[in-house]
């Protein structure tokens, strides 16, 4: 199962989310919505944004920079490419036999098969 959203009675009126995680967690609250249709458009654009937003590092001694680009920059200084080869892959062939392919980098982001 996964998460869900809850839309919840705030104490000073008004509605808040509460996003739980699939145990049932607490993940997170909202700030309180004036009606149900504005807390329901808030969960829209949580739906949204989450799929796509960057993370930001805004814990002291940090610039808030997006935490992709800080993790580069981690993985520069340490010299980790962060590039991994894949495994090679089991192709079976006409007569049935299984070959061995490896998989190489054809431009920036693809990989192709090579017997």
């Amino acid at each position: 199962m996964s998460g869900y959203f809850e839309i919840i009675d705030a104490p000073d009126g008004g509605f808040r989310t509460r996003l739980r995680g699939p145990s049932g967690e607490l993940l997170a609250v909202s700030e309180t919505f004036p009606t149900k249709r504005q807390a329901a458009a808030g969960i829209g654009l949580i739906r949204e944004v989450a799929g796509t937003g960057l993370i930001r590092d805004m814990s002291s001694g940090h610039r808030g920079e997006p935490f992709r680009r800080r993790l580069r920059l981690l993985r520069a200084q340490s010299g980790h490419t962060g590039v991994r080869q894949p495994r090679a892959q089991g192709v079976p062939s006409v007569d049935g036999a299984v070959t061995r392919t490896t998989l190489q980098r054809a431009g920036s982001r693809r990989w192709h098969s090579v017997t």
